[in-house]
């Protein structure tokens, strides 16, 4: 399932404030009632169809023969099997390491000159309780601690622990360097998985038509496969709705005004049927919703440059075996798509 990837979203609440703003009389006298638009944003997004909707991809830990989907699953793209895989932990995997500005806060404290001696301290080991002195004359004591901004050294002195600069602002700054510790997992092989159809399944999933033994079927929410444990890799089209779980609709310029003309239609619609005289405005909007709607359909089935690419090589294998692949007689004389590029070429 290809979606439109120049789409960008934005709340049901930020859509329901700009038809506000253009309705700003009726919301002051709180004719405006969202609950009545929330089933006409979700109507919208079903008429656009599933391009609108984010491609996402997951692995799913399967216990028992049966592992929880995520909750905004809407619809199945294809899955499999999680096989072999490597284990990099630290250095070795992809996070390595970063250096991050985090605000610098001096917090005064009670110094214990007894304690053993740490990265930070710059005193040359000097520790009165072991009797040993400061070499100060040798080489003096620097404050890591900046006072003014140093053009020459904006990010403070590398050689100077803790390494805290001020920008030209006055804001202190200390840089530290976080390692990742976490684990990343390498899978080196895949085993397929066949579905059961379903209606959450796409129509044109490919697991719907693969001969394996190891069977997979969702029912209640949860994905159930024939493997009592496993890793599934599952690529699924998302719900519209963010991480919070309020709804979401597309935010593009040509979109914004279908989703805006339905809004303003319905509520003089309901403003219509309880005794209001809008007729003029209503057909003024209809005439505008339609439209709208046209542009919206237009940028949302739009193809995308994958989708362009793979209607030029159908295209091209089309034509090919139309015009050249049939004078191949023989196995060996393969057209270019079915092997070595040679035409018509057999030997008598």
């Amino acid at each position: 399932m290809d979606f439109n990837y120049t789409l960008r979203y934005r709340s049901f609440n930020q859509l329901l404030e700009d038809v506000s703003v253009d309705l700003n009389t009726l919301a002051l006298e709180n004719m405006i009632e969202p609950q009545q638009l929330i089933k006409l944003a979700k109507k919208l997004n079903y008429d656009l169809g599933l391009r609108i909707n984010q491609t996402k991809e997951v692995i799913l830990e399967v216990c028992h023969g049966k592992v929880k989907l995520p909750d905004d699953f809407y619809v199945f793209n294809f899955a499999s099997i999680c096989g072999s895989f490597t284990v990099n932990t630290g250095y070795g995997g992809f996070g390595g390491t970063n250096i991050q500005e985090v605000a610098y806060t001096e917090v005064p404290s009670t110094v214990d000159v007894c304690s053993p001696i740490t990265v930070n301290c710059r005193t040359c080991n000097a520790n009165p309780c072991n009797h040993t002195a400061g070499c100060d004359l040798n080489h003096p004591i620097v404050d890591p601690i900046p006072v003014a901004y140093d053009p020459l050294n904006p990010y403070g002195d590398t050689c100077i622990p803790p390494r805290v600069f001020m920008n030209c602002k006055g804001d202190k700054y200390e840089l530290i360097q976080v390692i990742a510790g976490g684990e990343t997992r390498t899978y080196s092989s895949v085993i397929p998985l066949r579905m059961r159809a379903s209606q959450e399944i796409e129509c044109d999933c490919p697991n719907l038509y693969w001969n394996t033994p190891n069977e997979g079927w969702i029912k209640g929410g949860f994905l159930f496969t024939t493997l009592d444990t496993a890793k599934v890799y599952l690529n699924y089209q998302g719900a519209m709705e963010d991480d919070n779980g309020d709804l979401l609709v597309p935010d593009h310029d040509l979109i914004n005004e279908y989703y805006e003309y339905a809004f303003k239609s319905r509520i003089l619609e309901n403003l219509y049927l309880n005794g209001e005289d809008v007729a003029q405005k209503m057909q003024m909007v209809e005439q505008r919703l339609k439209a709208a709607r046209n542009n919206a359909l237009s940028v949302v089935n739009t193809p995308n440059f994958r989708e362009l690419q793979n209607v030029w090589a159908t295209n091209r294998r089309i034509m090919y075996g139309r015009y050249y692949d049939m004078f191949s007689s023989y196995a060996p004389n393969r057209g270019r798509y079915g092997g070595d590029n040679r035409v018509n070429n057999r030997f008598v």
